[in-house]
């Protein structure tokens, strides 16, 4: 059974942490914006206090990452930890947690990209659910706040102690990109998009485990990767990405053999200025990973690097049902504990 954090309720502490780039201290407006927007949906939220530290190419030392994570863990008033970004070098902090603290502490910890490493790490030694889901700067700094299927969602997964069953497709997507703390002085236009499509049909039962496939590929070999024998594996490629990059990455995880012990492969919707094109598409990458196995395969959910966005919780029972026609995927049971 997993280790499952207390349920979010509204009015509850939520610490933001930086345990990878030093944006927040390069975009200080938007870091602002977003807390102050995680408030007017009805939480207390307090910054760690090095999330808006700066050193070199990451949010401060080891060391000073390391810290906050713990007296986040350890504060019993904080009930969610909330990652400010990704980018890159989360990694470097797993080998100096102290993971007996963060089991002792269980609570929500929630992010994604960079911050797969973390998640995952968390989960293989703790046995804790953790949450890839929306950060602060990027979903929760938008000019209107987080967007409502968003919303819904991370109250849906962080709120309820019940299972939330089959997560529906959003049937929209936000591609705009607007230069933060220049003009992003305005919504971004979303526009309708395709609904996630089967690509190797089958039906399978499992635990979730979600991120982002070069973070999780980066994982391969290392004592931080969960156990993959009969899970539904979510992946998602960010738009810096291209073919011959994700190429690379599903090939670690072939041969690692990840592609025969998973049950199902679930792969987040591509950004459309990712790289791959008709003659060099992500469905023939993934299709060649897989090859000589029967691991069932669909594209085009909401998760990752896109937006809105649905919570996926690692370590909770799902079920991916990937038909001919619709493909679904379902979360079976709470991803949260009982409200006390």
């Amino acid at each position: 059974m997993p280790l499952k954090p207390p349920p979010l309720r509204p009015g509850d502490k939520i610490e933001i942490v930086s345990p990878a780039s030093p944006v927040p201290a390069l975009r200080p407006e938007r870091f602002g914006r977003g807390t102050s927007n995680l408030e007017a949906l009805g939480f207390k939220v307090h910054v760690a206090e090095n999330a808006c530290a700066l050193h070199g190419h990451t949010a401060g030392t080891v060391e000073e990452r390391v810290h906050d994570l713990h007296a986040a863990f350890i504060d019993d008033e904080v009930r969610a930890i909330v990652c400010s970004i990704g980018g890159y070098n989360s990694n470097a902090l797993l080998e100096h947690l102290d993971y007996g603290l963060i089991r002792d502490n269980p609570k929500i910890l929630m992010g994604y990209s960079d911050i797969t490493a973390l998640l995952l790490a968390v989960h293989a030694k703790t046995g804790l659910v953790t949450f890839l889901g929306p950060s602060l700067m990027v979903q929760f700094g938008e000019y209107d706040g987080l967007h409502p299927y968003t919303e819904s969602y991370l109250r849906e997964i962080l709120m309820n102690p019940d299972p939330p069953g089959k997560l529906v497709a959003s049937g929209v997507s936000i591609h705009e990109y607007l230069e933060w703390d220049q003009d992003d002085t305005r919504p971004r236009h979303e526009e309708p998009c395709e609904a996630p499509r089967t690509l190797r049909p089958g039906r399978a039962e499992g635990r979730m485990l979600a991120g982002n496939l070069c973070t999780l590929a980066a994982l391969a070999g290392t004592p931080y990767l969960p156990d993959l024998e009969g899970v539904v594996l979510c992946v998602e490629v960010s738009d810096e990405e291209d073919s011959a990059w994700t190429d690379r990455y599903l090939t670690q995880l072939r041969q690692v053999r990840a592609f025969e012990q998973a049950a199902a492969l679930v792969v987040g919707r591509v950004h459309p200025d990712s790289g791959f094109t008709n003659e060099d598409p992500l469905e023939d990458l993934l299709l060649g990973a897989t090859a000589g196995t029967d691991i069932p395969i669909a594209t085009g959910f909401d998760f990752g690097h896109t937006d809105p966005m649905f919570v996926l919780p690692n370590g909770v029972r799902s079920v991916a049902d990937f038909g001919d026609l619709e493909p679904e995927l379902s979360l079976i049971e709470p991803a949260v504990g009982q409200l006390e």
